[in-house]
C-alpha cells in the first residue's frame, strides 16, 4: 500500500527515501551554496582560462596541420597570392571581349614568359661575370687587409682565405651529402611550382566559382556577412599584393642603380635578390642590402661599399616613410609591431616561407575582423573583391 505523498512501502514496512532529483529545491540551494563558496573573480578567471585553453589547443592542432601538409599549403598559399596580383588583369581583359580562358592563358603565358626571361639573365650574368669577381677579389685583398688592420682586432684576410679553402676539402663529403639533399629539395620545388601553377589556372579562370561553392559551408544565417568579409580579406590582399610588388620594384631599381654607378660586379642578380627580398617586411630588406654591401665591399673596396650602403639606407627610408604609407593607404593598416611579430612567428613555424606568408595573412585577417566586427556592412553583390579601396568597411554612423 502506498502513501498519499508518493512514497512506497517498503517490504519491510519502512518508507522507500525519495529518488535523487537534479532539480529538487535542497539540490539546488546546496548547489548554489558550493558555487558562492569559489570567490567570483577567481571562478570567471577559470572559465577564462578554460576556454583559452580549447582555443590554443585548436589553434596548435591547426599550426601542426599546416605544418605537416606544408608541401601542399604553401604552394597553395603563393597561388592565392599570385592570383590577387593577377586577377585583375585577367578581368581588365575579359571586359574587352577577350574570352576568359583566353585572357587567363593570355596572363599565364606572360608571367611564365617573363619570369624564365629573368631567371636566363641572372643565371648568364652569373656564369660570365663570376672569372672577373675571383680576379677582382684577390685584387682587392690588400686593401681588405688595410682594413681590417684598422679594426681592434688581429684579422688576415689571406689566412682567413686559405683556412676556408681547407674547410671546404675537408668537408667535401659533407658537401657532397648536402647536395644530395639539395637535389631532394630541388624535387620538392618543382612539385610544389607544378601545384602552384595548377592551382593559381584554376583560381584565375573559375574564382569566383570555386567561392560560391566553398561560401556555401558557412551557416545560413551569417552566410552574407561572411561572404563581406572574405570578400573585403581578397580586396585587402590585392591591395597589400600590388603594393608589395611596386615597393620591389622600386627597391630593386634604386638599388641596382647604385651598383651599377659604383661598378659594382652582379648588378642584375643581386637587383632580383633585392626585388625577391622587399617581400619579407624588415628582414628582407636588412638581409638582401647587407649582401649588396657584402658584394661591393670585397669586389670594390671600402669607399663603393659605403656608397652602397646609403644607397640602402635611402632607399629603405623612401620605402617606409613614402611608398608603403601612399602605395597601402587605407585598405591595409597594420601596426610595425603586428608586422614584426608576423613575421618572427612566421620563421619560427615555417621559416622564409612564414615569414613571407605571415604579413599576408594578417592582412587577411585583420580585414575581415574589422568586416565582422562593423555594425553595419553593405550587400556581398555590392562588394568587389578586385578593388583594393573595397578592403575597408564603411564608417559606422552616428547614433
Amino acid at each position: 500500500m502506498t502513501e498519499r505523498t508518493g512514497r512506497a512501502a517498503a517490504p519491510g514496512g519502512g518508507a522507500v527515501p525519495p529518488a535523487a532529483d537534479d532539480g529538487h529545491p535542497s539540490r539546488v540551494r546546496r548547489h548554489t551554496g558550493a558555487l558562492q563558496e569559489v570567490p567570483r573573480p577567481l571562478r570567471v578567471a577559470s572559465e577564462v582560462c578554460a576556454r583559452l585553453l580549447v582555443i590554443a589547443a585548436g589553434l596548435a592542432l591547426l599550426v601542426f596541420l599546416v605544418v605537416q601538409l606544408r608541401v601542399v599549403v604553401v604552394p597553395v598559399a603563393i597561388a592565392v597570392l599570385l592570383a590577387a596580383l593577377l586577377a585583375p588583369l585577367v578581368r581588365w581583359l575579359h571586359v574587352r571581349r577577350v574570352p576568359r580562358a583566353l585572357a587567363t592563358a593570355l596572363v599565364m603565358v606572360g608571367g611564365l614568359a617573363a619570369l624564365g626571361g629573368l631567371l636566363t639573365a641572372v643565371v648568364g650574368t652569373l656564369v660570365d661575370g663570376t672569372a672577373g669577381v675571383v680576379q677582382e677579389v684577390t685584387g682587392n685583398i690588400g686593401s681588405l687587409q688595410r682594413l681590417a688592420d684598422a679594426t681592434p682586432f688581429d684579422l688576415d684576410v689571406g689566412v682567413l682565405g686559405d683556412q676556408l679553402m681547407v674547410l671546404v676539402r675537408d668537408n667535401q663529403q659533407t658537401l657532397t651529402s648536402g647536395a644530395v639533399s639539395t637535389a631532394a629539395t630541388l624535387g620538392e620545388i618543382l612539385a610544389g611550382f607544378a601545384l602552384c601553377l595548377f592551382t593559381l589556372i584554376f583560381m584565375l579562370h573559375d574564382g569566383s566559382r570555386i567561392w560560391s561553392f566553398v561560401r556555401l559551408l558557412a551557416p545560413r544565417a551569417r552566410r552574407a556577412r561572411i561572404d563581406v568579409a572574405a570578400r573585403r580579406s581578397f580586396a585587402s590582399l590585392v591591395g597589400y599584393v600590388r603594393a608589395t610588388v611596386l615597393v620591389a620594384v622600386v627597391d630593386a631599381a634604386g638599388i641596382g642603380l647604385g651598383l651599377w654607378l659604383t661598378g659594382v660586379p652582379f648588378v642584375l642578380p643581386l637587383a632580383a635578390l633585392v626585388f625577391l627580398g622587399a617581400f619579407v617586411p624588415i628582414i628582407g630588406a636588412v638581409l638582401t642590402g647587407a649582401v649588396a654591401v657584402l658584394v661591393a665591399l670585397v669586389t670594390g673596396g671600402p669607399v663603393p661599399a659605403l656608397v652602397i650602403l646609403g644607397v640602402v639606407l635611402a632607399v629603405q627610408q623612401l620605402e617606409s616613410h613614402v611608398l608603403q604609407p601612399l602605395l597601402l593607404g587605407r585598405a591595409v593598416r597594420l601596426h610595425p609591431l603586428a608586422v614584426a611579430l608576423a613575421v618572427a612567428t612566421g620563421v619560427v613555424i615555417a621559416g622564409i616561407a612564414g615569414a613571407l606568408l605571415a604579413v599576408p595573412l594578417l592582412a587577411v585577417l585583420t580585414a575581415a575582423v574589422r568586416s565582422l566586427a562593423a555594425s553595419r556592412e553593405a550587400a556581398p553583390r555590392t562588394v568587389d573583391p578586385l578593388l583594393a579601396r573595397e578592403g575597408e568597411p564603411p564608417p559606422a554612423t552616428a547614433g
